[in-house]
């Protein structure tokens, strides 16, 4: 059960709903070192279970509402964020609802079928607070994450890089209003590379064999960008990028990487940064809206 401190900032407890990647124990161990106690719930097949025997946690279905509602009761959880990727949508007879959300399994099913990851991230944030938590942002537990304003490193984009910056906005803001993805790769001027259901790893690794077969010049370098989707809730799914996204970037020999100021995450900072400045690759946070470029 949580200990004092835990309930110290709103008299409940704070789970943290972990699938893949780095950005759920970046934030455990954040709220840890502010005084509270997190309870985490890894999800099965997504997150790695070894990973959380130092914090009380438990392994669950993402499609499990019944016993994630009870845990919430359980532990006394009044805040809930969720962190890390799901790269599985639950199929519809793994869903076991509560009486609250049993209501709303007709539009949980519909949305599963047809709607896009916001969508999906909309309405799992809707079934949370059903059972009675808050959902908040990660920006909300770990602000220090988020990118600022111009370069992070001690590389700066010059004149061609910045033109392909502004056509990558440009085609990150049209794929997300669409509700498919946050990044596109723009080399020479035009777009080579648009995320999809596969995340923005697999989507470098193809533009470096796009420039292998020569079906991409290997002469001009280019850029990743990374940005919300428009309307994006915030409470879920920020862009997010961290060494692995920086060497993948140098692989694919693109100049650098611009992500939303405010807006997306650079996780493992120092390392990320370290990697780009001695491969000379950039990394910056820019405005969503093209004039924001060469803030």
């Amino acid at each position: 059960m949580a200990n004092a401190a835990s309930r110290a900032v709103s008299g409940g407890r704070l789970a943290i709903i972990a699938g893949g990647g780095a950005l759920p124990h970046h934030v455990a161990e954040a709220v840890r070192a502010r005084g509270e106690d997190p309870y985490v719930i890894a999800l099965s097949r997504e997150a790695d279970e070894t990973d959380w025997v130092d914090f009380d946690h438990s392994v669950l279905a993402i499609g499990d509402f019944a016993n994630i509602s009870r845990t919430f009761r359980d532990e006394g959880i009044d805040r809930v964020v969720l962190s890390g990727w799901v790269r599985r949508r639950p199929e519809w007879r793994d869903i076991r609802p509560t009486f609250r959300t049993l209501a709303k399994i007709p539009s949980v099913l519909k949305t599963l079928v047809s709607g896009g990851d916001d969508a999906v991230l909309r309405m799992a944030m809707q079934l949370i607070e059903a059972s009675g938590a808050h959902v908040i942002g990660v920006h909300e537990v770990v602000p220090n994450l988020l990118a600022e304003p111009g370069p992070i490193g001690a590389v700066t984009p010059d004149g061609d890089d910045r033109r392909d910056i502004e056509v990558g906005i440009a085609a990150a803001n049209a794929l997300g209003t669409l509700d498919v993805g946050q990044g596109a790769v723009a080399v020479g001027g035009r777009v080579v590379a648009l995320e999809g259901a596969e995340g923005t790893d697999a989507m470098l690794e193809r533009v470096a064999a796009l420039k292998a077969e020569g079906r991409v010049s290997s002469r001009r370098r280019g850029v990743l960008v990374k940005l919300c989707k428009p309307g994006q809730d915030l409470r879920a799914d920020l862009p997010s990028i961290g060494p692995s996204t920086v060497e993948l970037a140098r692989r694919a020999g693109l100049a650098g990487i611009a992500v939303e100021a405010g807006r997306a995450l650079v996780l493992e900072r120092a390392e990320a940064i370290e990697i780009a400045d001695r491969a000379g690759l950039f990394v910056m946070g820019v405005e969503r809206a093209s004039s924001g470029v060469g803030r």
